[in-house]
């Protein structure tokens, strides 16, 4: 499928067009796949991409990797900093989100007594990195507490409550990717920085999925998975560090060169020997992503939603953890049944109905996580909300 092809999607948001869309990725076998959060399949023009990438490198690896491949990477820093609404001399790629975040949770200069703000929805493994650093420094982790379900408002306050003339960092979710919820994470940058208070900003979950800016975000560090929803292999992540941050911020990784090493000293060759092959679909990912554009991606996303919540309403129990009365709605919601046993429920749904959702419990909630991706079509919905209902029985 070439790019054309996915441009006329723009004429027409009918199934039929977005038909043109599925046959450009691969066939999703033998389950159908509701948990893209987690990662997504690439395009098929990426998956080849990467594949002929890895057979390039093979008949030389040393220099096809180090002196070809890799120098394509100013470029592909050029393209995602063109999405993203950042200076390539801020991006950093490397392996993937948790990583990006560990980099700005170990790196950040702090003392004993710092306080960090981090929230009860957080990433456990993001929560798990500031307890580390509270345990061997003695920083002070300050959960903030409220309901997924609050208004913007009420998280706001939330935060500015917990904020002192200690607080130095504060850790934001942009979606929580337990049920989709999205943060007023603009409004909180802005009052971090009235208070120099340095932030992080987890955008695991709405890079690509949706519209997205760091200049208007203007926080100090942003951390995605490009193997989600953007569609490149996985593997591949892309860490965003303010230029205000970038000198003072230690690396997760100790550097080969030298200093100056600027925003290069966070790049993924830090690693070692990696595998250059994975990098090469991040520019096809971009062209077919772009193709199809960020507007219509999040509208198609929010679409999907709303057409299985709609279905499946009716269903005895139905109770959705999802608010769908906002604009940030996307493609990530979580549902549970009243007295339904919901991890049997997914084990039902996979073993029995070939049907992949991702069960999620986090404090008082247990419920599935659903997440649809633009080569999905209504009808694998319909077969979804089927196989629920007759999971249930």
């Amino acid at each position: 499928m070439n790019y054309l092809a996915v441009d006329r999607v723009a004429e027409d948001d009918s199934e039929a067009r977005w038909e043109k869309v599925r046959a450009g990725y691969p066939a999703q076998e033998p389950f159908l796949n509701l948990n893209n959060a987690a990662v997504s399949p690439p395009p098929l023009i990426v998956e080849e991409a990467m594949i002929d990438a890895y057979r390039f490198i093979s008949r030389n690896p040393d220099y096809n990797m180090w002196s070809k491949l890799d120098t394509a990477l100013p470029g592909i820093k050029r393209d995602l900093a063109e999405l993203i609404d950042c200076n390539p001399e801020e991006i950093a790629l490397n392996r993937n989100s948790s990583e990006g975040l560990s980099t700005a949770i170990f790196g950040i200069p702090l003392i004993k007594g710092d306080q960090v703000l981090i929230s009860t929805w957080d990433y456990p493994s993001v929560r798990a990195g500031w307890f580390q650093r509270q345990q061997r420094e003695d920083i002070e982790v300050v959960n903030c507490a409220f309901n997924m379900m609050d208004s913007d408002d009420d998280i706001i306050e939330t935060y500015v409550e917990a904020m002192t003339p200690r607080t130095r960092v504060m850790q934001l979710t942009h979606m929580y990717h337990w049920n989709g919820r999205v943060l007023p994470v603009k409004r909180l940058c802005e009052i971090a920085r009235e208070r120099n208070i340095i932030t992080i900003v987890d955008g695991a979950q709405t890079f690509a999925q949706m519209p997205v800016s760091f200049r208007e975000l203007d926080c100090d560090f942003f951390v995605t998975s490009l193997h989600k929803w953007l569609g490149a292999p996985v593997g591949n992540g892309m860490l965003i560090v303010n230029e205000r941050q970038i000198d003072r911020t230690w690396p997760l990784l100790a550097p080969f060169d030298q200093p100056p090493l600027h925003i290069d000293k966070f790049d993924h060759w830090n690693l070692g020997t990696y595998n250059s092959a994975i990098q090469a679909g991040i520019a096809p990912a971009i062209q077919f992503h772009k193709a199809i554009g960020a507007d219509r991606m999040r509208a198609r996303l929010r679409e999907l939603t709303l057409y299985w919540i709609g279905v499946a309403r009716d269903i005895p129990g139905f109770r959705l953890h999802t608010a769908t009365d906002t604009n940030s709605l996307g493609a990530i919601s979580l549902f549970s049944i009243d007295n339904a046993d919901m991890r049997k429920l997914e084990r039902d749904l996979r073993e029995k109905h070939q049907v992949h959702v991702k069960y999620r419990t986090v404090e008082h909630i247990a419920g599935l996580r659903v997440s649809p991706h633009i080569y999905m079509l209504k009808s694998d919905l319909d077969r979804f909300v089927s196989a629920l209902r007759n999971a249930l029985h």
